[in-house]
């Protein structure tokens, strides 16, 4: 990569450099910062404390994920529309007029419809452009008939004939919406509507050309063909079983149903047209017996018997009273041209227009008309789509600069101010704020990604009981201990919105706090286990107590049993189980060696110092909590951001260090406020503490003193002769002394010799 030719500055937090964004140059030269230096290289558009509509123009391949070139893009498209880019570090929501820079094509374009939209808004003379007015189009487009959507509504036309085209249109394809919030048409209507009026006109063209075979009975070939319609698979059914009963006469009681049939019909409550039966045959069947129209038959299939004989039998073949097969099968035949005439229809969306009103339209100059108009209207479209860049430009300026340093750096997470825009809101529980809190689809899939961070992570779902709204969110829990946290645990979640909801821990990623967490862990845990063990004895316990006590019961129940029992029972005690014996044997040796080498141990500690002593004790606490201590350390330092909000959809690109220090501010613990006075009245239900711990510690820190000083010969001893205190390492006992032997010969001798002066 190039050299970049803007200079940059960086600060440090989170354990890396990141670079500073304090002018709109810093902005406009993103595209020469080398993305390695990056924090983020993606986000997802969804789950953020971000403007959507902001993220979805910047997200111009819509994918769901605002990658670094869009954000260069969307940068370096805003910095050329104004004539100082520092306005977008500013974050202004009201854009000056005066402030879009004129000098290109498109500036030119942006201004004038930004001057458009205030016109439209009816303040033509106002010098800024704000988001309010440019978020409801509607009312922008409200008094304009044309609007560049290629969509044009009825008052667009000032003919009133065109207008019922336009009417007649929406009528039976469907109308869609302008941006003026009415209904209107576009060009694939206008030919789709023509086209199905061209083809519903050749349709019934082509009846009135075969007028004798289509429609043999006129206008009222419909109604008989519907009539035959209705009973044709009856009649059918009919004609089939009489043909079946010639065919072998043994057939004839069971085409004509048993009688079992009937009476379970029978057993019923009948309407009028014993419309249970309408799965049994027309009339009695037999052999060549033709259908009888007016008596006789089915009630269930009378009605529509009688409509047959009416709309089509009387007028084509007569004023039958019966109808043969023969008669049948002609009578079909007859209709079958219309219903396959019908069965062809085409252009069916415009038929309730009826035949005049659509060769009416065709044969006029409304397809032609409404092409004009819509392309009038798609002549704006330029116009029209600089007035959308208007409001993304409005929405850049007020927010890419807080997206970037949530994106190219994450200042607004590390300084402390406001959140960050992936942190949802504030968790209580348990005396203690979390702050760093992301929202969740899936526990389960997030948590195999964040448990990666090295955090302490709680999983809740959370509910507002008033309105049924629901979310899930993770909260990192980053000082304090864990020791009341648990699956089930309740609290309370106040989102960015300032909404408060119920929250429930469902599920927890256990990690370490802190280090001070580690060193009590192993000893916490050996509490519980000592409770553990003492409560399942108390229980194993209790279970023999109450057994032996229904024994007793039992034995009360059953005395002189009981004493034949009791006799076998001694007999039987005064046998020596060998094998128990070399058990307890064995047991006891076992025993007794434990307790010779823990007596060892503690003898041997005892003959040290009480200085040496109390280390020895120090030493075996760190040596029990130290391996806890040294991984909570490691993890501790490796603890970071990045896991998390990869699982959240982010692609981070730094390691987001949340250390000791940073961590105590994403979670605050209960703490009085400063200068707030305690309460004179102590908690009458309080546990007193007793005092002799505190005696005993400050016994055990004396004589560990005197006993240290009394190693180095510092402790103060009493001399009798001189009647006071002293310090043998001032005034040494043992010290070698010189001693004249003879003449010029020295020796040196040993030995206890006291500093006093010879006696006078």
């Amino acid at each position: 990569m190039a050299a970049s030719k803007h200079i940059w500055q960086f600060f440090r937090a989170g354990g890396f450099d990141q670079v500073q964004l304090s002018t709109g140059a810093d902005l406009l030269a993103l595209d020469q910062l080398d993305l390695k230096l990056w924090v983020a290289l993606a986000c997802p558009t969804t789950g953020l404390e971000f403007d959507k509509t902001t993220l979805a123009l910047i997200d111009t391949d819509k994918d769901g994920r605002v990658r670094a070139p869009e954000l260069i893009a969307a940068v370096n498209w805003t910095g050329s529309l104004l004539k100082n880019p520092d306005l977008i570090v500013r974050r202004v929501s009201a854009l000056p007029l005066d402030a879009i820079n004129d000098a290109t094509p498109e500036g030119k374009t942006v201004l004038a419809s930004a001057r458009s939209i205030l016109q439209n808004l009816g303040k033509a003379g106002a010098t800024e452009i704000t988001l309010e007015d440019t978020a409801d189009t509607v009312k922008i487009f409200a008094q304009t008939a044309f609007n560049g959507d290629g969509i044009v509504v009825a008052e667009a036309a000032e003919d009133l004939a065109l207008r019922s085209v336009i009417a007649d249109i929406i009528a039976t394809q469907g109308g869609l919406l302008d941006r003026s919030g009415k209904l209107g048409i576009d060009q694939p209507k206008v030919d789709a509507f023509f086209a199905d009026a061209a083809a519903y006109d050749a349709w019934a063209a082509k009846a009135e050309a075969d007028a004798a075979t289509i429609l043999p009975l006129g206008d009222a070939t419909a109604a008989a063909s519907a009539a035959l319609k209705a009973v044709k698979s009856k009649v059918d059914d009919y004609f089939g079983r009489c043909r079946l009963a010639a065919f072998d006469p043994r057939a004839l009681a069971a085409v004509n149903r048993d009688e079992k049939d009937y009476l379970a019909v029978a057993a019923k409550e009948l309407n009028l047209v014993a419309t249970e039966a309408a799965g049994f045959p027309l009339t009695q069947i037999a052999a060549g017996k033709p259908l009888p129209l007016l008596t006789g038959i089915n009630p269930a299939w009378a009605a529509a018997v009688a409509a047959l004989q009416i709309a089509a039998v009387k007028p084509v073949l007569g004023d039958l009273t019966e109808l043969t097969e023969a008669d049948w099968v002609a009578l079909v035949a007859k209709l079958a041209p219309y219903d396959a005439w019908l069965a062809a229809k085409a252009g069916v969306s415009v038929e309730k227009l009826g035949l005049p009103r659509v060769r009416e339209l065709l044969a006029g100059p409304a397809k032609t008309a409404l092409a004009a108009l819509i392309a009038q209207d798609k002549a704006l479209e330029t116009e029209v789509a600089a007035i959308a860049n208007v409001d993304r430009l409005l929405h850049y300026v007020r927010d890419l600069h807080l997206l970037c340093e949530n994106f190219v750096n994450f200042k607004d997470f590390y300084d402390g101010g406001e959140p960050a825009i992936f942190q949802a809101g504030t968790l209580y529980l348990d005396q203690r704020s979390c702050t760093l809190c992301l929202p969740v689809e899936d526990a389960a899939r997030h948590g195999t990604m964040a448990g990666l961070a090295g955090t302490y992570l709680a999983y809740l779902d959370c509910v507002r009981k008033g309105t049924g709204e629901k979310r899930s969110i993770m909260a990192a829990f980053t000082d304090g201990d864990s020791d009341n946290l648990m699956v089930g645990r309740n609290g309370l979640f106040y989102d960015r919105k300032g909404k408060d909801y119920d929250a429930t821990i469902t599920k927890i990623i256990d990690n370490p706090i802190s280090v001070r967490q580690a060193f009590w862990s192993p000893f916490k845990k050996l509490v519980r286990l000592i409770e553990d063990q003492v409560a399942k004895r108390a229980a194993a316990a209790d279970a023999d107590a109450n057994a032996k006590l229904a024994k007793v019961a039992e034995t009360a129940a059953n005395a002189d049993k009981a004493a034949k029992e009791a006799d076998a029972k001694k007999e039987e005690a005064k046998k020596i189980d060998v094998g128990a014996v070399a058990a307890m044997g064995v047991a006891f040796g076992a025993l007794s060696a434990a307790f010779a080498t823990i007596a060892g141990y503690v003898s041997g500690l005892l003959e040290k110092d009480f200085w040496q002593i109390c280390l020895a004790i120090l030493a075996l606490l760190f040596i029990v909590s130290g391996p806890s201590m040294l991984i909570a350390w490691l993890k501790l330092r490796k603890r970071n951001l990045g896991p998390i909000l990869d699982a959240n959809g982010w692609a981070l690109n730094a390691k987001a260090k949340v250390n000791v220090p940073f961590g105590t501010s994403l979670t605050g613990v209960a703490k009085l406020p400063v200068g707030a006075l305690a309460a004179k009245v102590d908690d009458r239900f309080a546990e007193h503490a007793p005092k002799w711990p505190k005696f005993l510690y400050f016994g055990i820190a004396v004589c560990f003193v005197y006993s240290l000083a009394n190693h180095y010969h510092f402790a103060p001893r009493w001399n009798a002769q001189e009647g006071s205190f002293v310090i043998p390492a001032l005034h040494p006992t043992n010290a070698p002394v010189s001693v004249p032997i003879s003449g010029n010969i020295t020796g040196s001798i040993s030995g206890s010799v006291t500093n006093t002066p010879p006696a006078k």
